[in-house]
């Protein structure tokens, strides 16, 4: 995650409270995914940006995956990440995100 976005979710989660915050990543890599998330949960693990031991804790998914699927209009959906939901590996991301908001997050 850049250190721009860092910087916005970091004002977010000051101006609205970490527990009314969730973060959708639409990262093509389980990996870059991962990080990602581990970085609006835990802090930033490259200790590079605003996040750097800053331990939000937010609530964070991929646009893959099921919860945030079913609540998307399958029409959008399709229209707008059907396409590279096929060359995605979507458990392997699933199971990446997962992991870190189990393991980190607070909400």
């Amino acid at each position: 995650m850049d250190l721009e976005n860092q910087k916005r979710v970091l004002k977010l989660s000051e101006e609205y409270g970490p527990e009314n915050i969730v973060v959708l990543l639409g990262a093509a890599e389980a990996e870059a995914a991962g990080l990602a998330a581990e970085t609006v949960t835990a802090g930033d693990p490259t200790y590079a940006g605003p996040l750097a031991g800053v331990q939000l804790g937010l609530n964070v998914y991929h646009i893959c995956e099921d919860e945030v699927k079913a609540e998307a209009d399958p029409s959008v959906y399709d229209e707008q990440v059907g396409m590279m939901e096929m060359v995605m590996d979507v458990p392997a991301i699933h199971e990446e995100v997962e992991k870190i908001r189990k393991d980190y997050g607070k909400y």
